[in-house]
């Protein structure tokens, strides 16, 4: 993988630019403040924030800013066989999360482009790129799985995900994120996940838990409250009922 031209730009006055991917070049252009007019192979789209471009190799691309219109935007033109792989079929526009993931990436390839030729890591510059592209390409198939669940419950898997490991993790917490009743998130979840929060929430706990038996020389007491269990024997309880085995007869195994 190569990266040509990594960089963040502002505009709010009038700014026009043309450009043709050349050879097996991609161009990536996150809009992150205000809107735009852009034209892809004489389609014209209006971009607003969240909205994601990949003109893809030898597709042409212009980009309009009016007085007074305010746009801000992170573009990167990179190639390489790897991304084609992902990226050959994506869309032209795709609107997604602006999370921190992505922002942070983009703006550590940046700094790292801005060092002096002698001191820039390539490896390091490989890695940031590589992460942002599968970023990216998580993003567009979170999209595409949205189109089938509705917002609201990838949300609150998101929000489990992030803190089911946590002391005092409840389902009310969801609720409130959620601005629904306690019932409602219940039933909504179980609808399009096919299990209940409490269950996905101690799927991710246990993963938690085995990753630090096997990984790690931390004592079962220990790891049953760092993984948000509360006890020890809650969590043998749980595991043994999950695994037909007891922790320490499993940790002995692996």
């Amino acid at each position: 993988m190569r990266i040509d031209f990594c960089g963040y730009s502002y505009h709010d006055s009038r700014f026009h630019t043309s450009h043709q991917s050349r050879f097996a070049s991609y161009l990536f252009r996150l809009q992150t403040e205000g809107s735009s007019l852009v034209k892809v192979n004489d389609r014209k789209h209006v971009v607003e924030k969240g909205d994601l471009l990949i003109i893809k190799p030898g597709e042409n691309y212009e980009l309009y800013i009016e007085d007074g219109q305010q746009s801000g935007d992170f573009h990167l033109y990179c190639e390489g066989e790897w991304i084609d792989l992902r990226f050959h079929a994506a869309p032209t526009i795709a609107n997604i999360s602006l999370d921190d993931t992505i922002l942070d990436l983009w703006h550590h390839l940046i700094i790292e482009g801005r060092r002096p030729q002698r001191e820039r890591n390539s490896e390091l510059t490989n890695y940031l790129l590589s992460a942002l592209c599968v970023s990216i390409e998580r993003s567009l198939d979170k999209k595409n799985i949205d189109i089938y669940r509705p917002y609201v419950v990838t949300k609150m898997m998101r929000y489990i995900e992030e803190n089911a490991t946590k002391q005092g993790f409840k389902v009310q917490d969801l609720a409130d994120l959620s601005n629904l009743s306690i019932s409602r998130c219940i039933h909504i979840f179980k609808e399009h996940i096919g299990m209940t929060i409490i269950d996905y929430a101690q799927s991710i706990r246990m993963s938690a838990a085995i990753n630090q038996m096997k990984y790690t020389t931390m004592t079962l007491e220990n790891i049953s409250h760092n993984c948000g269990f509360g006890s020890y024997s809650y969590f043998h309880r749980v595991f043994k009922k999950t695994y037909g085995i007891s922790p320490g007869s499993y940790r002995e195994k692996v």
